[in-house]
């Protein structure tokens, strides 16, 4: 894992690092509670964005939500569904370019100018004051190493069931959440959360470690828990 740094970097090198330009702003256009499907030019979907009532109301805490590998945006998006109007959370969850992250399957670049161009757009419509990313899985690994790039603009990291964190270059130190399954046939909690929870602590990340003893899922009570977490602060 990278130690900080202050790269200076052009638009395409900001991307094949991770790094993204999207930041909460005042709206310009007033955008509409309730769930939406932004599509691109050829009608592929790009994303599924959920946003609680009032679309006028406070400031959302805006939370990028991440799917498992060969996913989708749906599954990424039912991650805090639940508990997204109670916490006033505005649910952005994108559609990977490939099956899972390019991290994962190509190299930095496709998946970051999605979500770059996807939260400038939500930011452009919706009165944001806190942005957080999470995930499950792929998804999740993905969260902790944008966030951690991101950390001037991310302020917590929800990761359900990780495999690794990989940033190219870390910015500030936002709080982390981690959960895993004792008994996760996929991402095998030795490996991954034990080893992964104690070296961002090591860095300097305030980190709190749910394990509970299933496999690989997001049980209700850990998804409560990640909410009451994030709304602590």
């Amino acid at each position: 894992m990278a130690e900080p740094t202050q790269p200076h970097l052009a638009p395409e090198e900001n991307a094949q690092h991770g790094r993204l330009s999207a930041r909460p702003a005042p709206p310009t256009t007033r955008g509409a509670a309730g769930l939406a499907a932004p599509t691109d030019a050829e009608g592929g979907l790009l994303a599924m964005v959920y946003a609680p009532e009032p679309a006028d109301g406070p400031p959302y805490r805006l939370v990028l939500l991440l799917h498992g590998a060969g996913g989708s945006a749906r599954q990424g998006l039912d991650l805090l569904l639940p508990v997204a109007d109670a916490h006033r959370l505005l649910l952005v969850a994108p559609q990977a370019v490939a099956s899972s992250w390019d991290l994962i399957v190509a190299g930095l670049g496709p998946d970051v100018r999605r979500i770059d161009a996807l939260l400038t757009s939500v930011f452009a419509s919706h009165p944001v004051d806190r942005v957080v990313f999470g995930g499950f899985s792929d998804g999740a690994s993905y969260a902790l190493s944008l966030g951690l790039t991101n950390g001037d603009l991310v302020d917590a990291v929800v990761a359900f069931s990780p495999g690794f964190a990989a940033p190219l270059v870390t910015h500030g130190r936002p709080r982390v959440f981690v959960s895993h399954g004792a008994t996760d046939p996929v991402l095998p909690v030795d490996a991954c959360s034990r080893r992964l929870v104690p070296r961002l602590r090591t860095l300097g990340y305030d980190v709190t470690y749910q394990e509970f003893p299933d496999g690989h899922v997001v049980p209700a009570e850990i998804r409560e828990q990640a909410a009451a977490w994030l709304t602590t602060s």
